[in-house]
This record gives C-alpha cells, sequence and structure tokens, in this order.
C-alpha cells in the first residue's frame, strides 16, 4: 500500500526540555492543521527536527517511541548542524535574499557545506521511511536540495515540493552563488509550489538564466523529466476560527479588553519579530495619522503584538531597540491620563486571546514589507464573524493577490498607510460589510484542506502526465511489430523530419547535406510504389529543392508553410504576410550582435535565429531573453515564437507541422503511418496521427507525444534500412 511522507524543518510537535525532563508540545500552526488529515493517516509519517537538542541514546529512544505514535519521525540534529544550517544558511543566507533583504545575507561557505550536509541526513531519514510507491512532499525553504537528493536514489518517486516564502527575482537569486544548485535541487520534484503566480515565475526566469532550461505553461523541461510548475495561495482553518470567535472564552476575553480600552477605536498589528514585516514603518504610519487627522487622538489606540524571535540575532535585537524606542517615544508625546495610544506587547498570546483580539479590532493593520502568503490577514477576516471591520494589507504580502477587498496599500510609503487607518476608521458599516463578506467567501472557500487537497490532487497529475507522455524506448519487439505491420500493409505514409533526424546537426546548417547513404536510403523507400514519403522539415524550400528535389519524395518545408507533393509545383498552406519580418528583424540582428556565432535564416515568411555555433552558456542565456523579448511583443498577434534545437523562429500562427501532416491523411488514409522527428516542432505532427501509428522520437526525452524514442540519426538510418 502507497503512503504519503511529510518532511518539513520542524515537526508539529515540539520537545522542549525543562527542569522535569523532556515535555512534547503540538503545534497550533496552519501547516500543522492542514496536513494532520495526512500524516495522521494509517501508515503515513511526517518526518523533521522535533526542536531541540537532543544527544543523549535514551532520550533519543524516549522521543523517537512517543513522537512514532503520534506518526512522526524524527531528524536529531547537533548544535553546529542548527547553528550553521538553520542559523547560518537558512535563516541568515536564503531567509534574507528570498524576503528581498540582501543587505543582511551573509555568504559563508561552511554555513552552505552544513545546508548540504543535513539535506543528505533528511534524506536519509526519508528514505528509511519510504517504498518506492511512497508520494514524498517537502516544505519550504530550509530543504531545498532535498528533491533533487531524494530523486537520485527513487528515481521514480512521486515527489511535491511547495515554498511557504517568497521565491524573490532572477536578479537575487543570481546573487547567491549557489544559486545554480539551490534550482537544481528544488527540480528534483514533480511538482514545485507556490503561493503566487508572481513567485512562480521568478522561479521559471530562474531556472531558464541560470540552468537554460526551457519551460512552456508551467511545465520546466530537465533532460530526463518534465516538472510542473504552480501556484497554490495557502489558507487557514476557516471554521477553527470562526468558531472562536463565537466561544465564551474569547467573547469573555473580548468584554475584558473593552472594559480597559472603554470606547477607544483599536487598530491591530500582530507579527513576528522581523525585519520584513514592516513593524517600524506601521509604528511611524500611526503616529502620522494623530499628526495628520489631530481628532483621532483620545478615540483610537494601535494594540501591537511583537512575538519574540531571534533577538539574539544583531538585526532582530536592532530592530526591537527601534520599536521599542519609537512606542516610547510616540507615547510620551502624544498620550493623556485617560488614553495611550499604543498598547505594545513584547509577547506571544494563547489562541482564545488572539481571536478575542481580531474580534475586538476595528481596523487590521498587515504592512509586511515582503511576505510569502501572510496568514494573520486570513485569521482576521476568519474571525469577523459580524463582518464588520477593515483590512489594510500590504500590497507586497502574497495574500494581496487574492484579498481585493482589503485596503491595498505599499508598506514603505508611511503617509499613504496613515491616509488608509483614517479611510478605514471613517468607512461606512454598510461598505465594511460588503467587502468583508467578499473576503470571506473566498477564504472560507480556500482554506487549508481545500489547499492541501489541490496540490496533492496536481501532484498525482503531473506524476500522471509523467507516465502517459514518456516514451519507450524502441525496443527488438517493437521493431519487428513494426516491421511487419509495414510488410502487411498495402499503403503506408512515412513522414520524416531532417535536421537531427535523417542527418545529425551541424555548427553551420549548410554543411547537412545528405550523404550518399542518406541518399541511397530514400531512394530505396520512394522505389516502392506503396510507400509514400514526406520530408517535413524546417528547412526552406530551395535547399530542399537543390539537395532532395531529383527524388520523388514530398515536401512540407518552413515547418509547414510550403508543400509540394512529388511531381508537382510548390504552394502556399494558405496566404500568409510577412511584412512583419521588418519590424522583427532588428531585434534579431542586435542578439545576432550580442552573441558571437549566432546568425539569421531568412525564410519566406518566418524568421530563424540559430545559436548553435554561439558559446553554449552564453547562447541558452540569450535565447531566454530574446524568447522572453518576442513573446511579450508577438502577444495579440497571429505570430507565434518556436523553440527548436537551438533555434528561435518566428512564424505565422496556425502553421505547423502537424496541420500539414493531416494533409497526407486523407481523402486515402493509410494502414501505416511512420513519424520519426527530433525536437518541439515534430511533437505538432505526433499529436496530428492516430494513436495506432508508429510515432519516434530521436534523442529520447522525458515528455513526448511520440510512443517510441531512438538515441540519434544512426538509429533511425539503421530502423529505414530495415524498411527497405
Amino acid at each position: 500500500m502507497s503512503r504519503t511522507i511529510i518532511v518539513s524543518n520542524r515537526l508539529p510537535t515540539k520537545v522542549q526540555r525543562t527542569a522535569d525532563g523532556l515535555t512534547f508540545h503540538p503545534s497550533e500552526g496552519g501547516l500543522a492543521t492542514g496536513l494532520g488529515s495526512i500524516y495522521q493517516a494509517d501508515g503515513n509519517v511526517w518526518v523533521g527536527w522535533p526542536g531541540t537538542f537532543v544527544d543523549d541514546p535514551a532520550e533519543h529512544e524516549q522521543v523517537t517511541e512517543r513522537l512514532r505514535e503520534n506518526s512522526m519521525a524524527p531528524v536529531f540534529l547537533t548544535e553546529p548542524e542548527i547553528r550553521d544550517y538553520y542559523e547560518g544558511f537558512s535563516n541568515g543566507t536564503l531567509w534574507p535574499t528570498f524576503h528581498y533583504f540582501p543587505q543582511f545575507a551573509t555568504y559563508d561557505s561552511s554555513h552552505w557545506q552544513a545546508y548540504v550536509a543535513v539535506n543528505e541526513k533528511f534524506c536519509q531519514a526519508v528514505l528509511a521511511q519510504t517504498g518506492p510507491d511512497d508520494t514524498i512532499w517537502v516544505h519550504d525553504y530550509q530543504l531545498l536540495l532535498l528533491p533533487e537528493m531524494l530523486r537520485r536514489e527513487r528515481p521514480e518517486a512521486t515527489i511535491g515540493f511547495f515554498l511557504h516564502i517568497p521565491f524573490p527575482s532572477y536578479e537575487l537569486v543570481r546573487v547567491l552563488p549557489w544559486g545554480a544548485d539551490l534550482l537544481r535541487g528544488m527540480l528534483g520534484a514533480d511538482l514545485i509550489g507556490f503561493h503566487t503566480y508572481g513567485y512562480m515565475r521568478h522561479f521559471l526566469s530562474a531556472a531558464s538564466h541560470l540552468l537554460g532550461l526551457s519551460n512552456q505553461n508551467g511545465l520546466v523541461e530537465t533532460g530526463t523529466r518534465t516538472v510542473l510548475v504552480d501556484a497554490f495561495p495557502m489558507g487557514i482553518d476557516y471554521q477553527r476560527y470562526a468558531e472562536a470567535a463565537d466561544s465564551e472564552a474569547a467573547q469573555a476575553h473580548q468584554l475584558h479588553y473593552r472594559e480597559a480600552l472603554k470606547d477607544v477605536r483599536v487598530i491591530l498589528s500582530i507579527d513576528r519579530l522581523d525585519y520584513t514585516k514592516g513593524i517600524a514603518q506601521r509604528v511611524l504610519a500611526f503616529e502620522q495619522l494623530l499628526v495628520r487627522h489631530p481628532e483621532w487622538c483620545g478615540h483610537v489606540s494601535l494594540l501591537m503584538v511583537v512575538v519574540p524571535s531571534r533577538d539574539q540575532v544583531a538585526q532582530y535585537a536592532a530592530l526591537k531597540e527601534e520599536i521599542d524606542e519609537l512606542v516610547g517615544r510616540i507615547n510620551a508625546r502624544h498620550s493623556s491620563i485617560s488614553w495611550t495610544p499604543i498598547h505594545y506587547f513584547y509577547r506571544s498570546f494563547p489562541f482564545d486571546e488572539l481571536v478575542a483580539f481580531y474580534t475586538l479590532a476595528d481596523v487590521a493593520l498587515v504592512t509586511p514589507v515582503r511576505d510569502g502568503m501572510n496568514l494573520v490577514a486570513k485569521e482576521f477576516i476568519a474571525s469577523k464573524t459580524d463582518q464588520r471591520g477593515v483590512l489594510i494589507l500590504s500590497e507586497r504580502a502574497g495574500a494581496a493577490v487574492e484579498l481585493s477587498d482589503a485596503l491595498l496599500i505599499n508598506p514603505t510609503d508611511t503617509d499613504y498607510m496613515a491616509e488608509a487607518m483614517h479611510e478605514a476608521l471613517r468607512m461606512p458599516e454598510e461598505e465594511q460589510t460588503t467587502r468583508m463578506a467578499n473576503l470571506q467567501a473566498l477564504v472560507r472557500q480556500y482554506d487549508v484542506f481545500a489547499w492541501t487537497r489541490l496540490f496533492m490532487e496536481r501532484l498525482a497529475y503531473s506524476k500522471m502526465k509523467q507516465q502517459t507522455l514518456a516514451t519507450d524506448a524502441l525496443s527488438p519487439g517493437a521493431i519487428d511489430q513494426l516491421l511487419h505491420d509495414y510488410q502487411a500493409a498495402p499503403h503506408r505514409l512515412l513522414l520524416l523530419d531532417y535536421d537531427g533526424t535523417l542527418v545529425s546537426f551541424q555548427a553551420n546548417p549548410q554543411h547537412a547535406r545528405p550523404d550518399a547513404e542518406l541518399l541511397e536510403l530514400l531512394g530505396a523507400l520512394t522505389s516502392d510504389a506503396r510507400n509514400r514519403v514526406v520530408i517535413i522539415s524546417g528547412r526552406d524550400r530551395a535547399t530542399l529543392d537543390q539537395w532532395l528535389g531529383h527524388l520523388p519524395l514530398n515536401f512540407v518545408a518552413e515547418h509547414g508553410v510550403w508543400l509540394r507533393r512529388a511531381g508537382e509545383d510548390w504552394q502556399l498552406f494558405q496566404e500568409l504576410r510577412a511584412d512583419w519580418k521588418r519590424e522583427l528583424r532588428p531585434m534579431l540582428e542586435l542578439y545576432v550582435r550580442r552573441t558571437a556565432g549566432s546568425f539569421i535564416e531568412d525564410k519566406d515568411y518566418s524568421l530563424v535565429w540559430h545559436y548553435r555555433r554561439a558559446d553554449a552558456e552564453l547562447g541558452a542565456i540569450r535565447a531566454r531573453d530574446l524568447m522572453s523579448h518576442l513573446t511579450f511583443i508577438t502577444s495579440n498577434t497571429d505570430l507565434q515564437v518556436l523553440e527548436g534545437n537551438k533555434i528561435l523562429e518566428i512564424k505565422n500562427v496556425g502553421i505547423n507541422k502537424g496541420t500539414a501532416a493531416a494533409r497526407w491523411l486523407s481523402p486515402d488514409p493509410p494502414e501505416f503511418i511512420l513519424a520519426i522527428g527530433d525536437d518541439r516542432t515534430d511533437e505538432d505532427t505526433f499529436g496530428a496521427l492516430p494513436p495506432e501509428a508508429y510515432t519516434v522520437k530521436v534523442g529520447g526525452a522525458p515528455r513526448s507525444l511520440a510512443r517510441y524514442s531512438v538515441a540519434g540519426p544512426a538509429d533511425v538510418r539503421q530502423l529505414l534500412r530495415r524498411l527497405c
């Protein structure tokens, strides 16, 4: 029976050392809630660090046994590993870089080595729990290398990865000396998930620029596998917060707070101490509110909860000192005997009291400078069962993409934030109710359980598509069946690509002329009256005429633009225009000047940028840039950009090898069809053919519509020789 293995840096239970020994405290985090239905099911397990240093063998056994009872398996870390892997690389390098604070990042090679070693330790712990058919779901930035490590040991495993923090722009990823290694680590997964499409696009861009990997519709071709990349905005346990808000415990707390505050309006701020949260900026914005709109003095207070976090680290200690000084200065300047502007708590609160804060607040101020999602905003929405209250949300939080009925602000614009608070406090109840009802409908529907189900469904779909589109090697048995069907068929259609299929690629395309062996093979095939042989190529018609025109072949040139039946004249597939070439050719010429060895091929109705002769790394980078540029320029036009083997081609939409190949299937469909091709343009041919056709991908591919694959042109010629 297949199982599901959840892997994260921390387990959903925290082990703590007290005077009485080890204690075990379950986590109330959103991830633990959402994944509870998975890891607690029969046979499933959650693998992670228990949260404290344990070196005594007896305690090891105690922790392992206790966690096993709750479907968990510990990964024990040493104190140096906690310092270098967790505090060092994870929180000292990745956290600031991914949150756009590279000035706080450190680049210590010993921390990187610890990060690699601990990811390997996690790998061994997961392998000890998994079988070949199990599903593995890896979480977050501490384990970016783990998917690839698992893939090396379990090539056929189903592996998912989800990043809970932002994925930054490629320009920041390239700053990391180990950026390419981290990307390769993530690409060991079958499905990579992010909170937003923005983070997803950043990842695809980084994979394209740093690794030279192409992508289409969120699918990344790694050379051996296809990886699906998608966005899955994480939710909360909506029902838990809604029910808690109406509970006697929360209402009692709220009544107690209201008695203390009297009739003062409340703006709520709840955050962990972190430089990414924009806490100091919102304190300054609140002061701006009091200065710009003095009518609120004595009538509104900022209730600010800051949960302690890493305050032994220099940046965090400095941030706490800054917040303490700001709060002290503002309270000293603006407070009165009966009113305190800012109620500041540097500690955590129990769940019921937090929900009471949410229900009490007139306004929630959620203004991180950068945040992967931010669930505080969603918790506030779920807790407002009376649908009164206003959410002010940073446009740089992942949640802003979904929560458009909030007041969205730039967290660094304190003047605008102050005006947003003023607007929120004055908002009519009818508008509050309308906005909150819309927000609640969304947060209720896309809760943490829906997030979990959707990810697991997409992971299963990704694996299914890999298996469906995987090609089998053209085995001796398959060749025997192909030869049998070929001999038995009274009418046969052979659709043969040229470059990369019948001949090997050449640095100069004009050097790929047909040799004597190929001409002999094609002559033998066309001499059989039962055969209709079609050369279906991206080559221009003049070249095909010059090289092969003396043989009784049928031709498709320029990927379907021109067609010629044996013995007839060339015909356009349909009326096309070429005036667009004047506008786009200068762009290609710019990339030729920037990329030594590249050149432009000008066909009748298309332009091709070749980079086979360019430096491999530089060519791949320029191709990614040009592809992005052309895709943007040609959007909403009747042009398309095709990516072939070391080429980019601009041509008219709707013209491809598949539509051209379909011309030879009617009016008399042949009993035997063989199609052979090597690149993405040949997928159109494979897709246009009936399922019983013999379709062969040259060079192999992790994802192809072809039924079979062969290694190279030599294998193609050997197959054609056997047909003769």
